[in-house]
């Protein structure tokens, strides 16, 4: 049963438990909240109003 191939689902499983060990849970609950963001506001943190002006601006200019 050891040469036996994981199916998807059992790889998936097996990959998030080490994943666990390593990171903790505090990690699954730091990607929760980004998923939960919008795009625009995550750049807007990242990034700054001015990204967006400048963007505005290029995007303004033929």
């Amino acid at each position: 049963m050891a040469n036996r191939k994981l199916t998807r689902s059992e790889a998936g499983r097996k990959g998030g438990k080490t994943t666990l060990k390593k990171y903790g849970t505090e990690f699954y609950q730091k990607i929760g909240q980004k998923g939960g963001r919008k795009g625009g506001q995550t750049t807007k943190e990242r990034y700054g109003t001015e990204f967006y002006q400048e963007i505005g601006r290029k995007g303004g200019l033929k």
